[in-house]
């Protein structure tokens, strides 16, 4: 029997949750990523691309070739909230499915075309995510997940292409060979070097050929080129892992700012276990210095999701692993060992305590992951949401400082 599989992937997707919570952004260049000149661009608008922009692009320079852009430094729960609204409309959807990045799907519809067809499915699933979410996004259907994941960047953006099989060959012919996965600049540069700058091209050649020049790499590129593709799309499992870091403009030995981003990064991370319906078992900090120097520290505890457990304990093991008393780089924290489930009060816990984490978060989930935080990590500006029109700070933050 012959596979069907679906490639699913969120068009611009960052932007697009930005553009969402606010609709001036619509039609404007924007920029994603960190606002200082050591950042780079995380995401990018279709109209700041038209001026060279991409992603990984040093920040100074997308400044540079487009001046009027937008810059935001983003929000990682906002994108894991929407993140999470489609991965739930597909497992409601799909029995097999595969998630292989924040914004990005493999479904196997083997055998489902027998009671719906599945170009069907695959039309009537994108069109239930862009009316439950409000995000555009793009998909591929085919016999395999090289072709499908082609015919999805052909389809972008918001729209969707089926290649019938017996068809991959022709499809993918006039293409240009940096569209086949795994081919990166470098082995797009040496395919040049060849002469090589069609698929079609590829498919012409024989496979020792390949394998000559590029070893084992140069078969997978011959089959991809070619429609080949058995891998299989293997199912979703539920990440283990949350972290954020933040890389200073300017490297500093500021311990009061330090404590206060470390406070502000732990109390937003806790949040996103607790929107998550999640509890961690183990706490990393990381500091790198202006040397390079990168140390971890960690520190297992019972499954929490409660501020006043793991915030101390982040500030605690902060204090040991920074030793050195020297300008700092970057600092980090990592919740792993993540299971599902709510937070459980002891018999010495105030349930009062527990309200008003309640409370907090629902401020949050109303107003934004920032809309409320500790005095103590109110330093941490840059992470906190920016309104890119009027410089004001957001109105929660304004009316406390009157």
């Amino acid at each position: 029997m012959s596979r069907s599989i679906m490639h699913m992937d969120l068009d611009t997707f960052f932007v697009s949750c930005e553009r969402l919570i606010d609709s001036r952004l619509n039609n404007k260049p924007v920029l994603i990523g960190g606002t200082s000149d050591r950042g780079v661009v995380a995401a990018c608008s279709y109209e700041a691309r038209k001026f060279g922009v991409h992603s990984a692009m040093p920040m100074r320079m997308a400044r540079q070739l487009c001046p009027e852009a937008i810059v935001l430094r983003g929000n990682s729960g906002t994108y894991s909230k929407y993140s999470k609204i489609v991965t739930d409309i597909i497992k409601e959807e799909v029995p097999v499915y595969e998630k292989t990045s924040i914004d990005e799907f493999y479904l196997d519809l083997t055998g489902m075309d027998r009671f719906f067809g599945c170009q069907k499915l695959a039309t009537e699933l994108r069109a239930k995510i862009i009316r439950e979410s409000g995000l555009p996004i793009s998909l591929g259907l085919s016999l395999n997940k090289t072709v499908s994941k082609i015919a999805t960047g052909e389809a972008k953006p918001n729209n969707e292409i089926s290649v019938i099989e017996g068809t991959e060959k022709p499809f993918l012919a006039p293409l240009s060979v940096k569209k086949i996965p795994m081919v990166g600049d470098k082995t797009y540069r040496a395919l040049c070097d060849l002469g090589v700058k069609r698929i079609l091209t590829i498919q012409e050649m024989p496979i020792e050929l390949m394998e000559n020049v590029f070893g084992k790499s140069g078969i997978t590129i011959w089959k991809k080129a070619n429609g080949i593709d058995n891998s299989p799309v293997v199912p979703y499992q539920e990440r283990k892992s949350i972290s954020t870091e933040r890389t200073f403009d300017k490297d500093t030995i500021d311990v009061q700012k330090l404590e206060g981003i470390m406070t502000a990064m732990a109390e937003n991370l806790v949040f996103q276990l607790r929107r998550g319906n999640k509890l961690t078992a183990c706490v990393t900090v990381k500091i790198r210095y202006s040397d390079f120097q990168t140390y971890t520290l960690q520190k297992k505890i019972p499954y929490s999701a409660a501020d006043h457990t793991i915030i101390p304990l982040v500030l605690e093991l902060y204090r040991k692993l920074y030793n050195r008393r020297v300008l700092v780089r970057l600092i980090g924290v990592r919740f792993s060992h993540l299971v599902e489930g709510a937070h459980q009060i002891n018999l010495f816990e105030d349930v009062s305590t527990l309200d008003l984490y309640k409370a907090m978060d629902l401020i949050r989930n109303r107003y934004g992951d920032r809309a409320i935080m500790r005095a103590s990590g109110m330093g941490a500006k840059s992470i906190s949401r920016w309104n890119p029109f009027n410089g004001e700070p957001p109105p929660l933050l304004a009316n406390r400082r009157r």
